[in-house]
């Protein structure tokens, strides 16, 4: 896709604007500051802040640098003991996590807005299909990093934000931990370990983080699909029942080494190894009083999966005299999936009608090569130029057999596909200390995309598409003030379809609906676009205290919904541009240590946020017209205490749910989501410690909800998702 005329414009906007606060920069540089008002770094160059706040214990990055930014180090990561990232996540602010807690396979969510929207990168690059977060251990973390305004270094397919995981980088002298932990709760076992290792050589330095856990569970899920027709009669009535059984294991290995070269350069190795197994075993029973049974009243599935993933990164930084510094890195990866599925069917006279078995393989190829150089330029300038190119390919084979039944229809397929996804782009940015009380991040991102497919079942398609992203970030020091300030962000970012989404395929459910449809992909998908403003206000009084109170807003282009067909006999779910969407946000947070406050007050920590959130499209009439089901609030409240060798803690967070249409014919429902955890820690001695730890304490169901609605009636289908309990004890030793 070409650029458009707004984007172009505001390409044309944003290199005006720079040129005009260069001249302005000039005539400003030789005018004496305000020493009674000037933080004493703000003077320096960009590029020598940098190298300074790395090794500085006060440099602070979401308060000091203009691109805004939220830092989570690893002591807050795990301090709850989680066995996966997802659950670190929905106590951060401004971010939720979608489906019912302790089920995995939650979406996350900031501004309320999920997958495509909120963008989640693993050391600043895109995870393959298949990688699922439930997988990621958070002992593997170093830090996790939240960007609500785009930056031209990184993708700006972030339309809601960036969320950037980076594994563990750091190198401690003769560092040996071991972490032996369990979890359990109603119809869930979950043990896990965990070994951290590294040491310095000389030169040379290695680190090596390993962990692997299990988890069997047991649980239920009871459905309700109710039938109207127009003049409100009930026309059907079905309650079913599905319990399922299964297991779910993961090892995660991330070995780096570091070498020092003679010359002071760096060459770094990071590997990062995830392999995980899922079977599950199901069984459903349809129970309809009122109405037409459905096909098959009685469903039994038993499907395993099976996921590797293997990521590797050369990394060489050179660092001139003048102080410019020049970072390159070529990586690649492989991935497999291989999934087996066998689906029996019965009748209402309790025949075997269906007998169906399905064996999926793919795997994943890519290499990657970024460059990025960095030099300071004349006073307060920082400029960076760069560039991020990839290819990815994917094969990907389905093959179905069903067993000639009486009664039966079979539907036999044996379908392969090829997809080979290219990316290019090149950025160029400057950060800029205007005065020493205002900095300004100016960018520019070019990013292309080319996606071929082909197939044995459907015509080979391409896509193309190419996006300018003009960027602005400026942060503003208000005068008469050490700890007030101000930022704003222009954005221009966007929302690529998916592979998937563009594979003209179609998959088949068993019970198919206007609530059960099939899927198949778009060719024809093109990206979404959207024009973002961000502003915030934050005041800082204290060490680690912070209140903070930010707004945005996004126009969207090209918005993508699913459409519904009635195709052949078959309900079929389908991706479609349609129009413009419009969301809103306002964001309050606050955190401080009681003391802070309170001189003589206990070490208690507090930390609270909320978010409200807005959204329409203006091709479904509203009311409830909101974008991808957003979360319209969401709040979070935190306590920690500390006490001789006692740290505990506890977490509140609250996500509202509520209707949703998504066209004229289909609305959802979500129920409101509250999770109460508390943790405890406590030191024997330096090297040993026991953590504890209850999630999930309201033990609150998960209910959502679809709707179908014409002229003819209405259908309703309710799925209960059971919550529990879930306790868990690590052991953490040092040796």
């Amino acid at each position: 896709m070409s650029p458009q005329k707004n984007p172009l414009r505001l390409t044309v906007v944003a290199a005006a604007l720079a040129a005009v606060l260069s001249a302005h920069a000039q005539q400003v540089a030789p005018v004496a500051s305000d020493a009674a008002t000037a933080p004493p770094k703000a003077a320096a160059p960009k590029m020598q802040q940098v190298e300074v706040k790395g090794s500085a214990e006060t440099y602070d990055a979401r308060r000091d640098d203009t691109a805004s930014k939220i830092v989570v180090n690893h002591e807050e990561i795990v301090k709850y003991g989680d066995t996966n990232v997802v659950d670190v996540l929905k106590r951060l602010p401004g971010i939720t996590v979608s489906g019912a807690s302790g089920r995995g396979g939650g979406e996350i969510r900031m501004r309320g807005l999920g997958a495509g929207y909120t963008q989640i990168l693993l050391n600043g690059e895109r995870a393959p299909a298949g990688f699922s977060l439930d997988s990621l251990s958070p002992d593997v973390i170093e830090r996790i990093e939240v960007l609500r305004a785009a930056s031209a270094e990184f993708s700006t397919q972030s339309i809601a934000g960036t969320i950037n995981i980076i594994l563990k980088k750091a190198i401690k002298n003769a560092q040996r931990e071991l972490k032996l932990g369990a979890g359990g709760g109603r119809g869930l076992v979950n043990p896990n370990a965990n070994l951290q290792l590294s040491d310095k050589l000389g030169a040379m330095s290695y680190s090596l983080s390993a962990n692997a856990f299990y988890q069997k569970f047991n649980r239920e899920s009871p459905t309700v699909e109710e039938g109207f027709d127009p003049a409100g009669r009930q026309v059907l009535l079905r309650h079913s029942a599905t319990n399922e059984r299964g297991q779910f294991s993961a090892v995660n290995l991330a070995p780096r080494l570091n070498w020092t070269l003679a010359n002071g350069d760096t060459v770094t190795s990071q590997t990062f190894v995830n392999v995980n197994r899922f079977s599950r075993s199901a069984g459903t029973d349809v129970v309809t009083s009122v109405g037409t049974a459905p096909q098959y009243p009685a469903i039994a599935s038993v499907m395993s999966n099976a996921n590797e993933f293997f990521r590797t990164d050369l990394n060489w930084v050179h660092k001139f005299a003048s102080e410019a510094k020049l970072d390159l890195k070529i990586g690649g990866l492989v991935g497999g999936l291989g999934n087996e599925q066998r689906r029996l069917g019965y009748n209402q006279a309790g025949a075997l009608t269906l007998d169906s078995a399905i064996h999926s393989k793919g795997t994943d190829h890519g290499g990657t090569a970024t460059g990025k150089f960095s030099t300071p330029m004349f006073d307060g300038h920082a400029l960076s130029l760069g560039w991020d190119g990839g290819i990815n390919s994917r094969d990907d084979a389905r093959v179905q057999v069903d067993v000639p039944l009486p009664g039966a229809l079979p539907a036999n397929s044996d379908e392969r596909y090829f997809a080979r996804v290219s990316r290019l782009a090149a950025f160029a940015q400057d950060e800029w200390n205007v005065t020493p009380r205002w900095s300004v991040y100016l960018g520019a991102r070019w990013e292309g995309i080319r996606t071929s497919t082909s197939g044995n079942s459907f015509a080979t398609a391409d896509s193309r598409t190419s996006v300018w992203s003009p960027l602005f970030q400026t942060l503003y020091k208000l005068p008469g003030t050490k700890a007030d300030q101000l930022r704003f962000a222009v954005t221009r970012t966007y929302k690529a379809p998916n592979t998937q989404s563009l594979i003209p395929r179609r998959f088949s459910s068993v019970n198919n609906s206007s609530t059960e449809p099939d899927f198949q992909g778009n060719p024809n998908l093109k990206p979404e676009l959207a024009l973002g403003l961000d502003g915030s206000f934050e005041h800082y009084w204290g060490e680690g205290a912070l209140l903070s109170a930010s707004a945005s807003m996004r126009r969207i282009d090209g918005y993508t919904r699913n459409g519904l067909f009635f195709d052949d006999g078959r309900w079929v779910s389908r991706p479609v541009n349609d129009g413009q969407a419009h969301t809103r946000g306002i964001e309050l947070e606050a955190k401080f240590p009681l003391k802070s406050l309170f001189a003589d007050a206990a070490a208690l920590d507090l930390r609270a946020s909320a978010s409200r959130n807005w959204s329409s499209v203006d091709a479904v009439q509203g009311p409830d017209n909101r974008l991808d089901a957003q979360t319209p609030f969401s709040a979070t409240l935190g306590v920690d205490y500390k006490v001789g060798a006692l740290t505990t803690g506890g977490s509140f967070a609250f996500k509202n749910g509520g209707p949703v249409r998504i066209s004229t014919t289909q609305s959802s429902f979500q129920s409101v989501r509250r999770d109460l955890e508390v943790y405890g820690l406590w030191k024997f001695d330096p090297r040993n410690q026991l953590r504890v730890a209850l999630s999930n304490i309201l033990g609150q169901d998960y209910v959502a909800q679809n709707t179908y609605a014409d002229a003819y009636g209405a259908v309703h289908r309710t799925s209960i998702y059971p919550g529990t309990v879930v306790a868990r004890a690590t052991m953490e030793m040092k040796f």
